[in-house]
């Protein structure tokens, strides 16, 4: 038998099931979203959905062997930053 999803384009998922196979809430998703601190996301017709590989790749970058290790990059909290040259508060 032939796999009836062969050739179809990877699947997207929305916010909550993308912040379930992450592990984390859909809020703290959707402020990574806002914040710029989360993985690539796109807009179809009004929805944002996640591709699978794009959710692996930003959750490698926080990969670590030790603690010692610097690792690949960081995943950043879900947290505003300031923008470059920006007074803080």
């Amino acid at each position: 038998m032939s796999d009836p999803l062969a050739g179809l384009p990877p699947r997207f998922l929305r916010t909550p099931e993308a912040a379930r196979y992450l592990g984390l809430s859909g809020r703290t998703l959707e402020k990574h979203r806002t914040y710029g601190t989360g993985p690539t996301y796109r807009k179809i017709g009004g929805r944002v959905v996640y591709a699978l590989d794009d959710l692996k790749a930003w959750a490698d970058l926080g990969a670590k062997t030790s603690t010692s290790d610097p690792g690949k990059g960081t995943v950043l909290p879900a947290k505003k930053r300031p923008y470059a040259g920006q007074e803080r508060r």
